[in-house]
């Protein structure tokens, strides 16, 4: 039988990257996000790098229960067989101090980082549990760790993510399926874009220092998931070398 993995959020970043990294260690990728033509672009780099690998693509939002359930639905199948769930899609939204803060990006931050995670591990898990197998991957953050200004809430998303993966891990005890939770420093992808909405502030989040690649946390979730049975990496924290802490940034100017 193949071994797949779903990743959402697969139309760029981590995602993507993971996606990569996952289909060379052989296994059939399930790419998901909301961005149909990105996801088009995935599977044909996939294929051109690794032509015998099985690709697979769907365009829904996470956030939205009904589509997630359309989703599921549809692809019964293929979900019954998924060994391994990366839970990427996440983002941040503005960082304006609580007081001053919309609405509206609070919404979408606990929707897509909290909720989307929750309606896709409820989806899938039932079926890891029947087999007794499989590995969820959640893409947390060093700001479910430690609190800025400005990013209460996001952090607040964040600190969820590992609460969640703390509790699934209990749940889980006694059976085969391993939980991980990556949480990442500043890495240079489109989050600051999604965040500032804004190309010249995105830029500065990372001037004068060298950031993370969205490869680096890729290799690390392969890495993660080819671990012996036996092994499970609860969690680990990556920083770039530039960066102490979440706030302390070593900038050369």
């Amino acid at each position: 039988m193949e071994k797949w993995a779903l990743i959402t959020g697969a139309t760029a970043g981590i995602g993507w990257a993971t996606a990569m990294a996952l289909a060379g260690q052989g296994y059939g990728v399930f790419a998901t996000g909301r961005r149909y033509e990105k996801l088009q672009e995935l599977e044909k780099a996939i294929k051109a790098k690794f032509p015998s690998v099985p690709v697979k693509i769907a365009s829904f939002d996470v956030s939205d229960r009904f589509e997630v359930s359309e989703f599921l639905k549809a692809h019964s199948i293929e979900i019954a067989q998924i060994e391994v769930l990366v839970n990427n899609a996440g983002l941040a939204k503005g960082t304006d101090k609580m007081q001053d803060a919309s609405l509206d990006d609070w919404e979408v931050m606990v929707d897509t980082n909290i909720k989307g995670l929750l309606f896709m591990t409820r989806g899938i898990l039932p079926h890891m549990v029947q087999r007794n197998s499989g590995h969820i991957v959640n893409l947390g953050s060093v700001a479910g760790r430690w609190t800025y200004p400005g990013g209460g809430v996001y952090c607040a998303t964040k600190f969820a993510v590992r609460a969640l993966s703390e509790g699934l891990r209990m749940d889980l005890l006694g059976t085969k399926i391993r939980v991980t939770n990556i949480e990442p420093g500043m890495v240079h992808t489109e989050f600051s874009l999604v965040r500032f909405e804004d190309q010249n502030k995105a830029d500065k989040v990372y001037e004068g220092m060298t950031p993370l690649r969205a490869e680096d946390i890729a290799e690390t979730i392969a890495w993660c998931v080819a671990r012996p049975a036996h092994v499970n990496i609860q969690e680990l924290v990556i920083y770039p070398t530039d960066q102490a802490h979440v706030g302390q940034i070593a900038r050369r100017t």
